[in-house]
């Protein structure tokens, strides 16, 4: 196979590359100091082509260079999803781009595990810092059915998973992972490391998030009456950057080796968690929060966790089951709208409060609907972080008991 670059220097027996190669092949045998002149120099054409197409070959297929591609590639999509609204635009976007070029050949082989388990730390502080004494003291006087309505949120969506574990090729685990309600980021960070499978995990997990997201607007307003009152939401903790990365170090020095020590499953994101929930409710962070730049990359990496492992079988597979998983997460969304019109019943807030209090999914949605519509946010919010705190507090040592039952 000739390149351009051979043909455009001709050898003396022709206008192709043929004459320069014959020429040259002649120029060796017999030894001639013209005829090896120009074999050398038509030689060195041919060599500096294919070397040149050798080069670009290994920048390709090196180790760096599939990873320059990688994170070139999740730059401009996480910024064009951030620009659409898409919830943790960095996480799809790394899962996109990883699979993407996992089915190209050209993604890296694997995350190393350090990564992962930074990543997982940075969520877990993420998570931790949700939760704020002025909030959950709002649900104080009702602990009991708040804490039954999330233990029912948990049973109903972990029942849907083992039921989409009966579909071939998913695993009771992997199921009962992808549709447990409560810290999507979470529960996708730690799926592999608990036996599950994390590509239909982080699939099936941001399509519930995805689905709650842009049907929970049209049902708070049709179903529930809600209107807009002009509130704003305010983001952002405003407090230093390096307030938030000395946070981060903290939560992750003390958090990790103590949850090791005690043999807590997914002890990368649990410690640093619960860490960081001690601090936040003591009011030891100073209102500091991990910078938006790190945690953008440990989505990243949790997305590239699951992306690169995809194959073209399980892309297959994973298509095959999402229309189960649909109608599963809109069973749960259903169920969920009934335990928060019961949450509404016991403890005396408007049936909408009590739906959004109860909603599987999207909390930064969640509070942005609850806002706009002049409800009471610190009472939906409060029940929406303790939902997932304790999801992600419980899940891991029930889907520890699954894979020890499976064996």
């Amino acid at each position: 196979m000739w390149t351009g670059c051979e043909q455009r220097r001709p050898g003396p027996g022709g206008a192709g590359g043929d004459g320069g190669g014959r020429a040259l092949t002649g120029a060796r045998r017999a030894g001639g100091r013209n005829g090896a002149g120009r074999g050398v120099w038509q030689g060195r054409g041919v060599g500096v082509c294919a070397r040149t197409a050798d080069t670009a070959t290994r920048v390709r297929s090196a180790p760096w260079g599939r990873w320059a591609l990688l994170v070139g590639s999740t730059v401009p999509i996480t910024l064009a999803m951030d620009a659409i609204g898409v919830p943790s635009p960095a996480l799809f976007a790394g899962l996109l781009a990883g699979t993407v070029l996992a089915l190209a050949g050209r993604a890296p082989a694997r995350v190393p595990r350090p990564a992962t388990s930074v990543a997982q730390a940075v969520i877990g502080v993420v998570i931790g810092v949700l939760a704020q004494s002025s909030a959950l003291s709002a649900v104080a006087q009702d602990w009991v059915p708040v804490l039954a309505v999330g233990l029912g949120t948990l049973v109903v969506s972990m029942a849907a998973g083992l039921l989409l574990g009966l579909q071939r090729g998913v695993s009771p685990l992997t199921g009962m992972l992808a549709l447990t309600a409560g810290g999507a980021s979470g529960l996708v960070a730690i799926s592999r490391e608990l036996g599950g499978d994390e590509r239909l995990v982080a699939v099936v997990q941001y399509l519930r998030v995805g689905l709650v997201t842009a049907t929970m607007p049209v049902v708070a307003t049709l179903a529930f009456g809600a209107g807009h009152s002009g509130a704003g939401a305010t983001t952002g903790s405003g407090s230093p950057w390096y307030l938030g990365i000395a946070l981060l170090v903290v939560c992750c020095a003390v958090g990790i080796p103590l949850a090791r020590l005690t043999r807590v499953p997914a002890a990368s994101l649990l410690g640093p968690m619960v860490v960081a929930l001690a601090l936040s409710l003591s009011g030891a962070t100073f209102g500091a929060t991990p910078p938006d730049l790190v945690v953008a990359v440990a989505y990243a990496v949790i997305g590239w966790q699951a992306g690169v492992r995809f194959t073209r079988a399980s892309l297959v597979m994973v298509a095959r089951v999402l229309p189960a998983a649909t109608g599963l997460i809109f069973g749960i969304v259903g169920v969920c709208a009934a335990l928060g019109l019961l949450l509404s019943h016991l403890t005396g807030v408007t049936p909408l409060e009590g739906y959004l209090a109860t909603t599987p999914g999207g909390v930064y949605a969640v509070l942005a609907t609850a806002i706009s519509a002049g409800t009471n946010v610190t009472f939906v919010v409060a029940v929406q972080v303790l939902r997932v705190i304790v999801m992600l507090l419980i899940a891991p040592f029930l889907a520890r008991l699954v894979g020890r039952y499976r064996r």
